[in-house]
């Protein structure tokens, strides 16, 4: 004797499929909310980095350099401040800082800010007593998107503008 065995399929209905895609959806919705938040985060962070950690090495190292320097000229390119040429009264990345030496001679440093090929930097170059400038004896920072030197009422400045577009502007005496 056969006996039927009645089996009945089980599937979701159409309200059980439509909570699980809108709590899918709000899943999502809250992580790209999270996601968005984590950005802002961390580019606030980077700018409150650099304006903490990198802008006080910077102003040190070139604040520094002004105060040990007798006098200072501002050039357009590292190529005219080598010859002497062109000097400018306007916004320079390039100045040329003279040092007073223990013998009485006079010794020239350059801060300039460029690009090497690894993008822009400013670099710090002792100009040799040859007057065939090399590689530069440091790289101060490569952070900033832009430096420039100017005077204001006799005193050097150096403006830097920060990777989040915060610029920075500092004073140095000689």
């Amino acid at each position: 004797m056969k006996t039927a065995i009645k089996t009945s399929k089980r599937g979701f209905t159409l309200i059980e499929l439509s909570i699980g895609i809108m709590v899918g959806l709000m899943i999502g919705a809250m992580t790209l909310t999270m996601l968005n938040q984590q950005l802002t985060f961390l580019k606030i962070f980077r700018a409150q980095s650099f304006l903490n950690e990198e802008v006080p090495i910077i102003s040190h190292h070139v604040s520094k350099l002004f105060i040990n320097a007798e006098r200072y000229r501002l050039h357009a390119s590292l190529e005219d401040a080598m010859a002497g040429d062109d000097p400018q009264l306007t916004e320079s990345p390039v100045v040329v800082l003279n040092f007073r030496q223990p013998d009485g001679t006079l010794r020239a440093g350059i801060l300039s800010f460029e690009d090497r090929g690894d993008g822009n930097a400013l670099y710090y170059y002792v100009v040799p007593l040859s007057g065939v400038l090399g590689d530069p004896e440091w790289a101060i920072t490569n952070k900033p998107t832009n430096i420039s030197f100017f005077v204001e009422s006799g005193i050097i400045r150096t403006r830097l503008t920060g990777p989040a577009g915060e610029e920075i502007t500092f004073s140095g005496a000689m």
